[in-house]
């Protein structure tokens, strides 16, 4: 006899049972979401992260309190700032699609410097509608090709707007004033634009083009007032010359390197020495201090009058180098040392064998100077003469680190601009244009 076929109806609920009863593909906690709940729940958490930002959108944005958690210890502190990108890094988020809104904000960051808050509330606002559009039924393959069509539109309306002083270095410098002016508007510089817009304009323009920013050290010193920050031409350490050593040296020869120069103490960790007399410690100190001296002389054979150490420098090398006439500058940081070495034009050595083979650094002057009531050693007429600092004053260390912020920003802007030339106007005129 035939076996009667089973109604369709049944074979799908066993087989709904068997899938739902089966294997966990998921860790221990693991959920999945599909469908309308999935794509409910990366709309939400991508606008919420949009919200969040706009209200310290544009120069009547307002600033936001970041208070640090519990767990963050007791050297974090509460941070003033109106920027996406220091606001967004600094909050705890579990919404996937909130945090690719969270990465585009660092990569416009990273890449331009500024428009970390306008990139964020653009996409978040791109989803709004996207929303509206997928409750109408419409297909998100559908609202993407849209997108794409209008992006494609937006640019090409763009190429039409854009205007290129970059052949004029007058009407370019003055678009870059604008540039930096605008930048400052919404930040907490703001009332010192002017000022500081000159200062971004200026220390840009040293760098003649060349793509390194790191060639613009910002210093901040707590003291006075914002106006009076002001652009140093040349290198700056906070550093103090070693005790005993020439305060101005000219036409300076520099050696960078990041080496110890504090083994004239027997430092034997983990080990025990026995000796049966006070004479054989001294003879052990004494080759110790032989080595040390060997080590001097082999720097000294550089031919340079500069010695800048990444680590410290004890008193016998010190007074080694002192008599050599070589002026010794220890303990220089790590960000400061790799940043001096470019200025330089210097190598940073570790060994001394090979003189030859060394780059030593140069520049004109070596000096002490006084910014507040601290001393730094500055650096003239650099090898890569694009150098510079500028140094910022404030009142508190919260509006220091917040006016670097913004100056950062400027800078960046600046920076891209003098890669390619071409402007817009701005004051919304630009989106006005792409709209219609």
């Amino acid at each position: 006899p035939s076996v009667p076929s089973r109604p369709a109806a049944f074979t799908f609920v066993t087989m709904h049972k068997l899938l739902s009863g089966g294997p966990n593909l998921f860790k221990e906690g693991g959920s999945e979401e599909r469908g309308e709940n999935a794509r409910l729940q990366a709309f939400i958490g991508a606008i919420a992260i949009g919200d969040l930002v706009k209200s310290t959108l544009g120069p009547k944005g307002m600033d936001k309190i970041l208070q640090p958690m519990g767990g963050e210890g007791s050297r974090s502190s509460a941070t003033v700032t109106n920027d996406g990108a220091t606001i967004l890094k600094s909050v705890w988020i579990d919404n996937p699609a909130a945090k690719i809104l969270v990465d585009i904000s660092k990569t416009q960051d990273s890449e331009c410097g500024d428009g970390t808050t306008s990139v964020v509330v653009l996409a978040a606002e791109l989803l709004r509608n996207a929303q509206m559009l997928v409750e109408q039924r419409m297909h998100p393959q559908v609202i993407i090709k849209g997108y794409r069509i209008a992006l494609a539109a937006a640019r090409e309306r763009l190429e039409t707007l854009a205007i290129d002083n970059g052949k004029d270095l007058a009407l370019f410098r003055e678009d870059l004033l604008r540039i930096a002016r605008t930048t400052l508007s919404s930040k907490l510089l703001k009332h010192e634009k002017d000022h500081f817009a000159k200062l971004a304009v200026d220390a840009v323009l040293r760098l003649r083009g060349k793509p390194n920013l790191d060639y613009i050290q910002v210093l901040k010193k707590p003291g006075a007032s914002l106006k009076d920050s002001f652009l140093e031409e040349g290198f700056i350490l906070e550093k103090k010359i070693g005790v005993g050593m020439p305060k101005v040296v000219e036409n300076c020869k520099v050696l960078v390197a990041n080496c110890q120069m504090d083994t004239d103490k027997i430092k034997i960790y983990g080990a025990r020495v026995k000796v049966d007399s006070l004479e054989a410690v001294a003879e052990i100190e004494k080759a110790e201090r032989e080595k040390m001296k060997s080590k001097v002389d082999r720097i000294v054979k550089h031919g340079c009058n500069v010695f800048i150490n990444r680590q410290l420098i004890y008193n016998y090398p010190e007074q080694l180098f002192k008599e050599a006439g070589v002026m010794a500058i220890e303990h220089s940081d790590f960000d400061g040392t790799e940043r001096l070495a470019a200025v330089l034009g210097a190598d940073i050595v570790s060994t001394f064998d090979n003189p030859e083979e060394t780059k030593l650094g140069a520049c004109q002057k070596i000096s002490e100077m006084m910014i507040g009531e601290d001393k730094v050693i500055k650096f003239s007429g650099c090898a890569e003469n694009e150098a510079c600092t500028i140094v910022l004053r404030g009142a508190s260390c919260h509006i220091l680190d917040e006016a670097e912020r913004s100056l950062h920003d400027a800078l960046a802007v600046l920076y891209q601009t003098v890669q390619d030339t071409r402007v817009v106007h701005g004051g919304g005129s630009a989106e006005m244009a792409l709209a219609a």
